[in-house]
């Protein structure tokens, strides 16, 4: 019984994040298939992931126009009224800073360090830093270090002495994975 059990669950894990994966990917294109619904075209009936190229071709022609110097005024403009709007202030800055840390010329997860974080018994945690400079906070010997959470999009600003820090050789990628994963991907 304890074999067969063994057998169930190691199946589970082999199927189960596959099967999600699948899902989810599904899911996301169906949806934006309703978003798009241009409904059944003649001759050819319904194209599934047509919704999906559409979002691509969208992002890439408005990309296009944002890059654009007769657009940007108005693109600075639009930015300008929303930083003014008191609720809408807060959502756009704080999901602007997040895109711009993954994304963009501004990226901030793109310095791994391993921080010591107790002496005894020596313990560490793998983090970002954000900002190496904290003179403004009169805290010239701390850096800040962002921890994020394994399996959450959360996580912990810490400020800790330079001395506690050790740069990661990795890719930035690969570590964010590696932590986020909890240990359990490879680095």
């Amino acid at each position: 019984m304890k074999r067969l059990f063994k057998y169930f669950l190691n199946g589970f894990l082999i199927i189960a994040p596959i099967t999600l994966t699948i899902y989810i990917i599904v899911a996301v294109i169906a949806w934006l298939d309703e978003i798009f619904d241009i409904g059944e075209l003649p001759m050819i009936g319904r194209i599934p992931g047509l919704g999906i190229f559409i979002i691509i071709i969208l992002l890439t022609v408005v990309g296009y126009l944002g890059s654009s110097f007769l657009v940007r005024p108005f693109l600075v403009l639009a930015e300008r009224i929303l930083t003014k709007v008191p609720l809408v202030s807060i959502i756009y800055s704080s999901l602007k800073d997040l895109f711009d840390a993954f994304v963009g010329d501004n990226q901030k997860f793109n310095c791994p360090v391993m921080v010591k974080m107790h002496d005894t018994p020596e313990t560490f945690r793998m983090g970002f830093i954000t900002q190496d400079n904290l003179e403004s906070l009169h805290m010239e010997d701390l850096v800040a270090v962002y921890f994020p959470d394994s399996y959450n999009i959360s996580g912990e600003l810490w400020f800790v002495k330079k001395d506690n820090v050790r740069f990661i050789q990795l890719p930035s990628s690969e570590v964010m994975k590696f932590v986020v994963s909890g240990g359990v991907a490879k680095l």
